[in-house]
């Protein structure tokens, strides 16, 4: 099976020279993205590919239900080396319709460890009980939760020590909440972009 992976590569990279002869060339000789993706670890949810860049071109994160918790320091060196080494321009939080781990987090079973990474979502649907017992079915429950939760982490980036050293030493960066749907492949702008300090105290308040 592996050998099969290896095999897939070969190819894969055969035929991305017989397209482009310098494309690897140029991967090797810098990265400068101006994109720094939040996504979730779903493989159906291929940062790169929705949005038809090259590698090089985005820098990605990944976990379960795309979170930007403040505690947890594999997230916080991501975005530092993206904002303070990359000098990223965008910031993107990306969710996906349909997410395993907003589902799991709307469970009462008992699944582990993931309880206590997804417990954010959890605390978000508490929050937000209401609203989500009135959707007429779990799966518009489980997509209104995985567009509130892309809101919450766009807030928690916006909040961050480090994205607000950057926008205090004038750089161009926009953090961004989109939200993807496995079932047409098209990327929804939730309209909750913030560029500045400024913006973002309108909007929270703080």
């Amino acid at each position: 099976m592996l050998d099969k992976l290896i095999e897939n590569n070969r190819i894969w990279a055969e035929k991305k020279t017989q397209v482009d002869p310098e494309f690897f060339r140029r991967l090797v000789n810098q990265q400068s993205p101006e994109y720094f993706w939040i996504g979730c670890s779903d493989s159906r949810v291929p940062a790169n590919e929705i949005v038809n860049l090259d590698p090089g071109e985005m820098f990605v994160h990944r976990n379960v239900a795309n979170l930007a918790p403040p505690q947890d320091a594999n997230y916080l060196s991501t975005l530092q080396y993206a904002v303070a080494v990359l000098k990223v321009k965008h910031v993107l939080v990306v969710g996906h319709y349909g997410c395993g781990g907003v589902r799991t987090a709307l469970e009462s079973d008992d699944h582990g460890l993931i309880d206590h990474w997804l417990s954010p979502v959890r605390e978000l649907a508490h929050t937000h009980h209401h609203e989500l017992e009135a959707c007429s079915s779990q799966t518009e429950r489980v997509d209104h939760l995985c567009e509130l939760n892309v809101r919450a982490q766009v807030r928690n980036v916006t909040l961050n020590p480090i994205t607000t050293a950057a926008w205090r030493a004038g750089h161009d960066l926009t953090v961004h909440g989109w939200v993807y749907s496995i079932a047409n492949g098209h990327v929804t702008d939730l309209g909750v972009s913030i560029s500045n300090e400024d913006e973002r105290i309108a909007v929270y308040g703080f």
